[in-house]
């Protein structure tokens, strides 16, 4: 969600900003913009859409060596270029990150000295930092503001009369800053600098970075220097790239034998239950979980909650983290809070970490992102391991989260003696044959496509399932609604009737997901139900399934997936439905990596 890259060094600095600013596109935006220092004069250049609109609006070979820029989620103010930033007022010039949530009252404050042009909180910030620097330091001036601003911020700022140093500082949304040779960098994501550094300092809040292209400085929030670890990016430039894929979001599902494959090598590598224990935190003490995340993160800890319960023994919630800093908090020591978050940086995530953590209650992160917000403050973290996703909708990072969840579910019910060492190992064994079995369905992606081919065209959609089932749902519809923008609704099985029935009119795909033989005959029904109003449907289910209770053929199409444990089976589910997802959206046309009103890391309420 936004994005900012600053740059001062000895190079031209307008490719280097325009090839952050495309790096940085995956997070979503709707306009974007730099600032540059040309002959002592900071110029502004924006536009609306695409970076692409904005680099055919600049010559590149501008006698630039500093600058910053951005690409704009809107919260304040629609699209368009008054709002973009970089936003100037006086002699500061500024990007900005996150919500300003007193941005009216310093308006009030500050509109006597200042006229304003936008609608945005980012402009505010732009005119108090001015009015503080008036009278101040520039650090003392950013030391006030961070007094004065409410909310979240990650800032990169130019002065006027500084106009060969930039400035940065940030609180509940993230900054990284980094130096090599003569260049030195601010950024909120490695993506934007991987391509000149993989390494890295985090700026942590309070803390005021000042970079120079001969010196990158930090200073703690009494304005002392400090000195920070350096961090190095473990992977390297194919990351952010295609790699021969049309889309990114295709790529990353195909990544997804290798993320498995890192979680073994990394957790498990000879396949032995102690390895596994040695390296996940021992949470067999908790009496009650409670899984927090939002969006396909949630759906994870829905996944969780039937494998928990089932293999575990142990009571599991899971809450939306909107929803839970809301809520009435009961606090107890015998429960585990589990925050899932692929950035590690979401903003309400974090504010249900530290609401737990106020409490008392213990906390455990599952991330993609070392050194995280959410990583640094949890008690406990588990990596996932996924790489960098670049597409809006998540598909790789949602398996790896799915995956750490059943291990820990493997290692509670191991250390509670309900399964033995020998039932454990094998388990993980049939992690290894994971990987085999998904390389199969990717190599069949003709039978993803020929699907999608009977179905794009429809404006509505269900996909419907019995507990486990229902979570994959869940998920599987999000996936479809996000990208190809289709009316998709995931509904438990047995609650069709109760109403959403009614919608169900001639061809309306139902796609109903029957893995659990236990409840199979129950959608299978319902299934029924739904053909009895005029419904086209798809099934994914087992071969055991399909061999007992689905001879039949009272759907239109089936996809056979291979029977595995209750702890795995959800995996294999779910990528078939990505790929159908994205043929879907293929077939209509839509802009599938960047999907319209969607960003990537949601760093604000």
């Amino acid at each position: 969600m936004c994005g900012i890259i600053g740059y001062v060094g000895e190079r031209k600095c307008i490719n280097i900003l325009l090839d952050g600013l495309k790096a940085l596109e995956y997070r979503g935006y709707d306009s974007s913009g730099i600032a540059y220092n040309e002959n002592n004069e900071i110029k502004i250049i924006k536009s609306t859409g695409k970076v692409q609109e904005l680099e055919n609006k600049i010559d590149k070979n501008l006698p630039s060596y500093i600058g910053i820029g951005h690409t704009r989620w809107a919260t304040h103010g629609i699209p368009n270029e008054i709002n973009a930033h970089p936003h100037h007022q006086g002699k500061t010039t500024l990007v900005h990150n996150g919500i300003i949530e007193n941005y009216v009252e310093l308006k009030k404050e500050l509109s006597s000295y200042y006229n304003f042009k936008s609608e945005t909180d980012t402009e505010v910030a732009a005119a108090l930092i001015d009015y503080l620097a008036k009278n101040n330091s520039k650090l003392e001036a950013l030391k006030k503001a961070m007094t004065k601003i409410i909310g979240s911020y990650a800032l990169a700022i130019i002065f006027d009369d500084e106009p060969e140093t930039i400035y940065a500082i940030r609180k509940d949304s993230p900054m990284i800053i980094a130096q090599k040779n003569n260049d030195s960098f601010v950024a909120s994501d490695i993506a934007a600098i991987l391509k000149y550094t993989n390494e890295y300092y985090i700026l942590n809040e309070g803390e005021i970075a000042k970079l120079t292209k001969e010196k990158l400085t930090i200073f703690n929030n009494n304005l002392q220097e400090i000195t920070k670890d350096l961090k190095i990016y473990q992977g390297n430039i194919n990351d952010i790239m295609k790699n021969g894929f049309d889309h990114f979001m295709l790529k990353e599902i195909y990544d997804e034998t290798s993320v498995y494959q890192n979680i073994i090598n990394t957790y498990f590598p000879n396949y032995d239950i102690k390895e596994l224990i040695n390296n996940f935190p021992n949470l067999s003490k908790y009496e009650k979980i409670k899984i927090i995340g939002c969006g396909s993160a949630y759906h994870a800890g829905m996944v969780a909650k039937s494998t928990l319960e089932d293999f575990a023994n142990i009571e599991t919630t899971v809450e939306m983290a909107s929803e839970y800093r809301y809520k009435k908090i009961f606090p107890n020591s015998k429960e585990l809070v589990i925050l899932i978050s692929q950035s590690g940086e979401t903003a309400d995530t974090l504010e249900a970490l530290r609401i737990a953590k106020k409490n008392n209650i213990d906390t455990l992160a599952i991330v993609n992102v070392n050194s995280s917000s959410i990583a640094r403050e949890s008690d406990m973290v588990i990596y996932c391991l996924a790489g960098c996703e670049i597409a809006v909708a998540t598909t790789k990072a949602y398996l790896a989260q799915v995956l750490i969840l059943s291990l820990i579910t493997l290692t509670i019910s191991y250390n509670k003696k309900i399964i033995t060492n020998e039932e454990a190992n094998k388990y993980l064994f049939n992690i290894k044959n994971l990987i085999s079995d998904t390389k199969k369905i990717l190599d069949n992606k003709e039978e993803y496509q020929k699907l999608a081919s009977k179905i794009y065209k429809n404006n509505c959609m269900f996909f419907i399932g019995r507990e486990i089932d229902y979570a994959i749902c869940m998920e599987a519809s999000l996936k479809m609604k996000e990208i190809s923008y289709i009316h998709s609704e995931a509904y438990p099985a047995g609650e069709l009737k109760h109403g959403t029935i009614s919608l169900i009119e001639e061809n309306t795909p139902v796609i109903g997901i029957i893995t659990q033989e236990e409840i199979a005959q129950k959608t299978i029904s319902n299934l029924k139900e739904t053909k009895a109003r005029g419904s086209k449907i798809i099934i994914i289910t087992t071969q055991n399934i399909y061999d007992k209770y689905l001879n039949d053929h009272f759907y239109e199409e089936i996809i056979i997936i291979k029977d595995i444990n209750i702890l795995l089976q959800s995996l294999v589910t779910v990528t078939p439905l990505q790929l159908l997802s994205y043929y879907v959206a293929k077939l209509r046309g839509e802009d599938i990596d960047k999907p319209r009103n969607l960003a990537k890391s949601v760093t604000v309420e």
